[in-house]
């Protein structure tokens, strides 16, 4: 909800969708074009049942699916400290969505066939911090809206939840217990320390993550971050891994070769890189996902490792988007996918090229 810096929370922010654009509204207490003039009722309707106050429904972009989990105590601080911002006069910019989906009243079908609403059911089964956990992640922090994969008609597949999907360019990748691709190799104090650093032994935050962490986890409570990692770790594999079939050798051989020349000073050549400095390779649950977007908008773009009070030092990979053919950077992808224990699904020269070119 925040496109300019200087006016937190006004509103203008763009955001994209595989249907247009969306631009975030003002929540700053402006009566006339913020929420200063909406009642306790308005903003509860608005975050757990997806409805402005002037009945008019929200597009599922904003994640009412998700914050209908939302307790009231937790709906009204949210309100309480909204309401403690300083007033800023910025008019709700209208959504620019593909044909029929500018007609909002299509969005009453959508509800009857993708939303449920209700608070968050509480397993009597399980620990406290548990419950924390999945109301956490299931509700608050809203998860799914980037890691579950979507339909034709952008609604959750919830059957297969949290099983990675790509968004803006990136691949948010699984949070299950799947082996290979998934949080199995993780263990509860590797989630903690990511969610609260931005980094860990096994992996750094990059893309849109790194702005959930710096944003949010960073600034969360030691007893929720790790109820989110006790949820998390005990969630199983909601579908199969793929079967990875090898690069053929060639493939192997001209992706070790560029390895050799640009990557291995700093990640090693058994690819061991540094832990929390440069991450190690093998094992990598983000770097063998079905999906290789994040990867490659690694290699072409580069990463800055995010600053948080925990780990202030930062830390930077150049890209090679200028360096590297298509062919090459496929090549060395398929190498570091593929190379000590690593098993990831071949990456074409045609998705590089694509990935050059993200979707505006």
């Amino acid at each position: 909800h925040t496109a300019d810096p200087t006016k937190p929370f006004a509103g203008g922010k763009r955001i994209d969708t595989p249907f247009g654009a969306i631009y975030a509204p003002n929540l700053t207490p402006d009566r006339d074009t913020g929420i200063g003039a909406w009642t306790d009722a308005d903003f509860t309707r608005a975050l757990r049942y997806g409805t402005a106050p002037d009945g008019s429904l929200y597009y599922p972009a904003f994640p009412y699916p998700y914050f209908t989990r939302m307790t009231k105590d937790d709906t009204l601080a949210i309100r309480a400290y909204l309401g403690t911002l300083a007033p800023v006069v910025s008019r709700n910019k209208p959504p620019e969505l593909h044909w029929p989906l500018n007609y909002r009243f299509l969005m009453r079908g959508w509800n009857l066939l993708f939303f449920t609403p209700g608070l968050f059911e509480p397993d009597q089964n399980k620990s406290a911090a548990w419950n924390r956990g999945g109301y956490l992640v299931t509700g608050l922090g809203h998860c799914g809206a980037c890691h579950t994969p979507k339909n034709a008609l952008g609604a959750d597949k919830s059957s297969q939840a949290l099983t990675g999907n790509e968004i803006e360019g990136w691949y948010a990748p699984r949070l299950d217990g799947a082996t290979r691709t998934g949080l199995q190799s993780w263990s509860t104090e590797d989630i903690t320390e990511y969610l609260q650093s931005g980094r860990n032994a096994r992996s750094h935050a990059g893309g849109p993550m790194a702005e959930v962490i710096v944003a949010s986890t960073s600034k969360m409570s030691d007893a929720d971050i790790r109820a989110i990692a006790i949820y998390l770790k005990s969630l199983p594999p909601a579908r199969r891994e793929t079967i990875v079939a090898p690069p053929e050798a060639a493939e192997m051989k001209a992706g070790q070769a560029v390895y050799a020349k640009f990557c291995i000073a700093c990640h090693e050549a058994d690819g061991s890189g540094a832990p929390r400095i440069y991450p190690p390779l093998p094992g990598n649950a983000l770097l063998q996902s079905i999906n290789p977007s994040s990867t490659l908008r690694v290699i072409l773009d580069g990463a800055h490792t995010v600053t948080t009070p925990r780990a202030p030092n930062t830390g930077e990979m150049p890209g090679y988007a200028k360096q590297l053919s298509d062919a090459e950077i496929a090549a060395v992808t398929n190498y570091i996918r593929n190379s000590w224990g690593n098993a990831g699904l071949l990456v074409t020269p045609a998705q590089v090229a694509r990935a050059r070119r993200p979707a505006p």
